[in-house]
């Protein structure tokens, strides 16, 4: 199976070799862009030995939103494919979860699939009650404000068509730069009639490394929030 896989990264040269191992254990056909924020570069070293690991480094961290839609555009410039898969580089995701994921994509032809952590059979673990509450308040805000059908608007693991792929790199990334864009391009894809859906998914909090979300993100984000706000009710029209 064909697997086109998006990773952003900051600081998570502890991690990656780990992550890579995991993904290239389910298939033969992979291509995986990480696009890193570092202020070295040792994750570059760490890659070397793997084939197909297409690697861009970024002068200043630039946030994990737009790291992303950085990765799209050089996927779909250089890459012939169905869809892209996006997931944070700290082992919070589960690769195997990948291969069920993208089968029910392709079955049920969805456009954005988000592995939520809030659904029913999903489950958090060994994450701090301090985030748990925040995450928990943060998604219950969005929900309200946006009112998208979706229990998850922050989690980075996540699966898109290709159409919504190239609508993501036209209409998103104006609202910030770093986690609201996942709620950003959620409201734009969801108003513009792509179909939007979840998925169970089992969260790990981070064994190795620090987490990049500062209170100043935070601050961010929600001042992006506002901006998607006004986003959604120009789309509604």
């Amino acid at each position: 199976m064909e697997l086109n896989i998006i990773i952003p990264t900051f600081n998570e040269k502890n991690n990656i070799g780990l992550l890579l191992e995991k993904i290239f254990k389910l298939s033969n056909n992979i291509k995986i862009i990480i696009v890193d924020d570092s202020p070295d570069q040792d994750i570059k070293e760490i890659i070397r030995q793997y084939k197909n690991v297409h690697y861009i480094h970024r002068d200043k961290k630039s946030g994990r939103g737009s790291a992303v839609i950085v990765g799209m555009n050089y996927a779909l410039k250089n890459f012939s494919c169905r869809y892209l898969i996006e997931m944070d580089a700290d082992l919070s995701h589960e690769p195997n979860e990948i291969i069920s994921n993208l089968n029910y994509f392709l079955n049920e032809d969805i456009d954005l699939l988000i592995s939520s952590r809030y659904l029913m059979k999903s489950k958090i673990i060994n994450w701090p009650l301090q985030r748990k509450l925040l995450s928990f308040f943060a998604n219950n805000l969005a929900k309200n404000i946006l009112k998208v059908p979706i229990t998850d608007y922050t989690n980075g693991f996540r699966i898109y068509s290709n159409k919504a792929a190239k609508h993501v790199t036209t209409n998103c990334g104006k609202v910030g730069d770093g986690f609201i864009i996942l709620s950003e391009i959620l409201v734009q894809l969801y108003y513009n009639n792509f179909n939007v859906k979840e998925i169970e998914s089992t969260f790990v909090n981070r064994t190795r490394g620090e987490s990049s979300v500062t209170f100043k993100e935070i601050f961010k984000s929600l001042v992006g929030l506002y901006k998607i706000y006004k986003l959604k009710n120009k789309l509604k029209r």
